[in-house]
């Protein structure tokens, strides 16, 4: 089971970005899943979760610009970010609870995508 994560790049300040990040492989499910990020020289941070009935959670630093969802049918998530600051610059990393075939829930990490923001 692998996830990869994409729609990073270079935007201005009060741009916006989408990100997605695609669970694929063997699953049977997919349970909650998250955004993290990880600016250099600190420590990776969670910026947004969903649950598998999509309840969310923010970390108070995105509230209101950021919106987590996602689409079980694709076992795909996306993170639509808006309003965005030199501060959310950071490499994005997505990560999930998924239940492979012939396996016991996992919890995975994708590889990661950079986003700059330029002031």
């Amino acid at each position: 089971v692998q996830l990869q994560a994409s729609g990073g790049g270079l935007v201005q300040a009060g741009g916006s970005l989408r990100l997605s990040c695609a669970a694929s492989g063997s699953l049977i499910s997919v349970n909650n899943m998250a955004w993290y990020r990880q600016a250099p020289g600190k420590h990776r941070e969670l910026v947004a979760r969903i649950t598998s009935v999509s309840v969310t959670t923010y970390a108070d630093s995105v509230k209101g610009r950021f919106t987590i969802s996602r689409d079980n049918a694709e076992n795909t998530m996306y993170l639509q970010m808006s309003t965005l600051e030199p501060g959310d610059t950071a490499v994005y990393y997505c990560n999930a609870n998924v239940k492979p075939s012939g396996s016991t829930w996992a919890n995975v990490w994708g590889e990661g995508t950079q986003v700059t923001v330029s002031s």
